[in-house]
C-alpha cells in the first residue's frame, strides 16, 4: 500500500532501486564499451536526481510523520516489511545523496580509465544503499541497505584509489564490519524481545515507537549500546574515526566526496531515527557519553588538523571535528542543538565534497597534495582558487554560508544545556580558521609550485580548452611568469563546484526553508523523549 502518497505510485522505491537497474545495465554493456558505460552511468544518475527533485518539490513541509510511505509484508510469519519513507530529517539526507552521487559520477567521466565497467557498476550500487538508507522504516531493510555500502566503498577504494589503498580498504571495511556486526546482535534481540508482544514480532518503526518505552532499562541499555557503537563507527566518532583519514588520503576522488558527503551522514541518521527513539530513557541518561566524546573530537579533530600537511588528510581531519557539532547538537535535545546537527550535515556535505572535489582538480594537474610543495596556484588557476577559497571560508563558517548557521544552532544549543560546553565549540572557532587560512595562504597566494612540472598556458580562445585532461604538467617544464595550468572542466568540475559553493551560500543567508522542512521531525522527536525542547539534556544542568 502507498498510504499517504500523494503522487500515488512508488516514488521512493524508484529513487532508490534505479541506480541498481543502471547497474544491471552496465553490466551487460560489452567490456570494451567504455564511453556506453560512462554514459549509462550519467545518464541514471540524471534521471535519478530528477525524480529526486519531484519528491522535494512535492513534499508538504508543513505535514508531521511520514510521506510517500510505501508499505507492504515480504515474510508475513516473522513480521518483516518492505516499509519506505521521508520526514523532514530524511529527505534532506536524501537529497543530498542523490545529488552527490550525480557529481561524483559525472566528475569521474574521463578521469576513471581502469576497469571502468566495474568502477561505474559499483558507484551505482553504492548509490542504491546510500539512497535505501534514508527511506528504510523497517529494521532489517535499513540494516541490507547499510551493508550494501560496505564493499562497493571498499572496492572504490582498493582497486580505484591511491597510496596504500588496499591497506586502507580493509581498514574500512574492518572497522565498519565490527560495529554492524554489533549493530545486527541488538536487532535480532529487538527481534526476540518483540515476539511476545501483541501483533508481534516487528521490527517496523512505527511499531518500535509504540514498543520502546515499555522496554526495560536494561533493554534500553543493550540498544543504546549497540545501536550506538555501530554509528559512532560510521560518522566516525572519536576513538572510532581512525580508519577516516586513511580512507580519504587513499580513495579516489570520487570516492571521497562521497565519503565525506554521504556516508558519515549514515552514522548521526542512524542516531536520531534508531538508536534514541529505541532507547529514550537510556539516551537520556547517557547522553554525557556522546557528549563528552563529542567535545574531545571537536577538540581533538581541530588541533590534529592543525598540524597536516597533506591537503586531502587536513580536510579529512577537519571533518572528525565537525561530525563532533553533529553529535554535540544531536545529543543536547534542544530544538536548536538537534535542527543545527540535521543542517550541519546537510552543510557538511556540499562543503566536504566540493572541497575533495577541489584537491581532486588540483591532484589531477600537480600530482602532488603535499601542501609544501604547492604554492602561488592563484596565479596559475584563477577562477579555481575563488571556488576554492569559497568553500574553505565556508567551511570555517564564514557568515553567509551554511556551517556557519549550523555551527550557531549547535552552540545556542549546547549553551542552553550548560554554558561551559560553548567553551570547545569556540575553540574550534579559533583553530579552524587558523588551520583553514594557513592552508589557503599557502597553498594559493604564497611561493610557487615546488618539484612539479606545469604544461603551457591552456588558451581557450586558441582552441583550448576550459578543460583540458590536466596531464600536460607531466612534458611541460617548471612556471614562468604567464604560465598557467588547464582550466577547469566545465560539466565536470567547474559546474559542480560552483554549484555546491551557491547551495551551501543559499542556506547560509536563507535557511528558513530548510529549519521548516526539519522542524515536526524535530518537535515530534523531543516530544517522543519527554525532553522540554528549551531546556535540553538534564545530567549538564
Amino acid at each position: 500500500m502507498y498510504g499517504n502518497n500523494a503522487l500515488g505510485f512508488p516514488i521512493l522505491s524508484l529513487v532508490t532501486l534505479l541506480p541498481l537497474l543502471g547497474a544491471v545495465i552496465i553490466a551487460f554493456l560489452p567490456r570494451g564499451a567504455k564511453n556506453a558505460v560512462r554514459w549509462t552511468a550519467v545518464a541514471t544518475a540524471g534521471i535519478d536526481m530528477l525524480l529526486m527533485l519531484v519528491v522535494l518539490f512535492s513534499y508538504n513541509h508543513e505535514q508531521a510523520g511520514f510521506q510517500f510511505r510505501e508499505q507492504f509484508e515480504w515474510a508475513p510469519g516473522l513480521g518483516l516489511q518492505y516499509y519506505m519513507g521521508v520526514d523532514g530529517i530524511s529527505i534532506l539526507l536524501f537529497f543530498i545523496t542523490s545529488l552527490l552521487s550525480l557529481v561524483a559520477i559525472v566528475y569521474s567521466f574521463g578521469n576513471i580509465d581502469h576497469r571502468v565497467k566495474e568502477y561505474y557498476a559499483s558507484f551505482l550500487v553504492l548509490e542504491t544503499g546510500m539512497l535505501g538508507v534514508f527511506v528504510a522504516l523497517d529494521l532489517v531493510l535499513f540494516y541490507v541497505f547499510f551493508e550494501l555500502t560496505l564493499i562497493p566503498m571498499a572496492l572504490l577504494i582498493g582497486i580505484w584509489g591511491h597510496g596504500r589503498k588496499l591497506y586502507s580498504a580493509v581498514k574500512f571495511f574492518l572497522y565498519t564490519l565490527a560495529g554492524s556486526l554489533v549493530m545486527l546482535g541488538a536487532i535480532i534481540s529487538l527481534f526476540v524481545q518483540t515476539s511476545g508482544a501483541p501483533g508481534g514480532p516487528t521490527l517496523n518503526w512505527v511499531d518500535l515507537m509504540r514498543l520502546a518505552p515499555n522496554f526495560s532499562y536494561g533493554f534500553q541499555l543493550w540498544m543504546f549500546w549497540g545501536f550506538f557503537f555501530a554509528f559512532a563507527v560510521k560518522m566516525p566518532l572519536f576513538p572510532f574515526h581512525t580508519w577516516l583519514p586513511d580512507a580519504h588520503v587513499d580513495a579516489p576522488t570520487a570516492g571521497s566526496v562521497i565519503l565525506a558527503g554521504v556516508l558519515l551522514k549514515m552514522g548521526g541518521y542512524g542516531f536520531l531515527r534508531w538508536l534514541i527513539p529505541l532507547s529514550p530513557e537510556a539516551s537520556r541518561d547517557w547522553a554525557v557519553v556522546p557528549i563528552t566524546l563529542s567535545v574531545i573530537a571537536i577538540l581533538y579533530g581541530a588541533y590534529v588538523t592543525l598540524v597536516q600537511r597533506d591537503l586531502k588528510k587536513l580536510i579529512a581531519y577537519s571533518s572528525v571535528a565537525t561530525m563532533g557539532f553533529v553529535v554535540l547538537g544531536i545529543f543536547t535535545f534542544t530544538t536548536q542543538g538537534v535542527q543545527g546537527a540535521v543542517l550541519q550535515m546537510v552543510s557538511h556535505g556540499f562543503i566536504s565534497g566540493a572541497l575533495f572535489l577541489g584537491v581532486g582538480v588540483i591532484y589531477e594537474r600537480l600530482h602532488t597534495r603535499e601542501i609544501a610543495r604547492l604554492g602561488g596556484l592563484a596565479n596559475l588557476m584563477g577562477a579555481f582558487t575563488a571556488l576554492f577559497v569559497l568553500l574553505s571560508l565556508a567551511n570555517l563558517g564564514l557568515p553567509g554560508t551554511s556551517a556557519f548557521v549550523s555551527e550557531v544552532l549547535v552552540t545556542l544549543g549546547a549553551f542552553k544545556v550548560n554554558p561551559w560546553l560553548a567553551v570547545p565549540v569556540y575553540a574550534y572557532i579559533i583553530v579552524s580558521a587558523a588551520y583553514m587560512l594557513w592552508m589557503v595562504a599557502r597553498v594559493f597566494y604564497l611561493g610557487q609550485p615546488q618539484g612539479v612540472h606545469i604544461g603551457v598556458e591552456a588558451n581557450p580562445a586558441a582552441g583550448g580548452h576550459v578543460g583540458g585532461h590536466g596531464h600536460g604538467h607531466e612534458q611541460g617544464h617548471e612556471p614562468a611568469a604567464g604560465a598557467a595550468l588547464p582550466g577547469m572542466k566545465l560539466w565536470q568540475e567547474a559546474v559542480p563546484l560552483a554549484g555546491l559553493a551557491l547551495l551551501s551560500i543559499f542556506i547560509g543567508v536563507w535557511a528558513t526553508p530548510f529549519l521548516e522542512t526539519m522542524q515536526p521531525a524535530v518537535a515530534a522527536l523531543l516530544d517522543y523523549l519527554g525532553v522540554p525542547p528549551d531546556t535540553g539534556t538534564a545530567f549538564l544542568r
